[in-house]
């Protein structure tokens, strides 16, 4: 061989390694990527799960403030209209003395006026609680005499002394109303 086929060889020798190291630096380096974009989807993912966790969480939020807000706006209403049931009261009480004629002009108005505070009263939800003959309500009813009668079934209210009043379920004011009982015969014991 002569020296000329000797660098040859030599380089073809070289060239051969040089390419095995390049390709095991490229490999490498594809490995290296990979893992970086493993780490960068991974990273992604976690991202989009903590977006769509906080929408979650706003929305939850938002619908909590809602729902508050019509809280607050019905107890605000609420308690005006426990301001108003007196006011109520009294127009009853004024169209109840005043039956005479000459005010009978005087009570036409009155009763227009308050008719219109009971329907704008209806439309925000307030129900009127007038229950005679209807069975007694702890919850809606507050008894507060009681008249011994076979008339009527045991608990059966015979007169409302004041009508109540319910604003979305919740009682602002309970009727105060007797109550019919049936008459206990006379114990053994009490006779003696």
């Amino acid at each position: 061989m002569s020296d000329k086929d000797v660098k040859i060889n030599l380089n073809k020798n070289v060239d051969s390694s040089e390419v095995e190291q390049s390709a095991e630096s490229v490999a490498a380096d594809t490995a290296k990527a990979n893992a970086e974009l493993a780490k960068l989807t991974a990273d992604l993912e976690e991202l989009r799960q903590t977006l769509l966790r906080r929408q979650a969480d706003f929305d939850n939020y938002r619908k909590r403030i809602e729902k508050e807000r019509f809280e607050d706006a019905k107890r605000a209403t609420a308690r005006l209209v426990e301001g108003l049931i007196p006011v109520i009261d009294g127009f009853e009480h004024a169209l109840a003395a005043h039956r005479e004629a000459e005010y009978e002009s005087y009570r036409k108005g009155f009763e227009l006026i308050y008719k219109q505070l009971l329907d704008h009263l209806a439309k925000l939800g307030v129900e009127r609680l007038d229950p005679i003959g209807k069975p007694f309500d702890p919850h809606l009813h507050q008894a507060v005499d009681r008249a011994e009668t076979k008339d009527h079934d045991d608990g059966t209210i015979l007169q409302v002394f004041q009508p109540g009043y319910v604003f979305h379920g919740r009682v602002l004011r309970p009727a105060m109303v007797r109550v019919a009982v049936h008459p206990k015969p006379a114990s053994k014991e009490a006779v003696n």
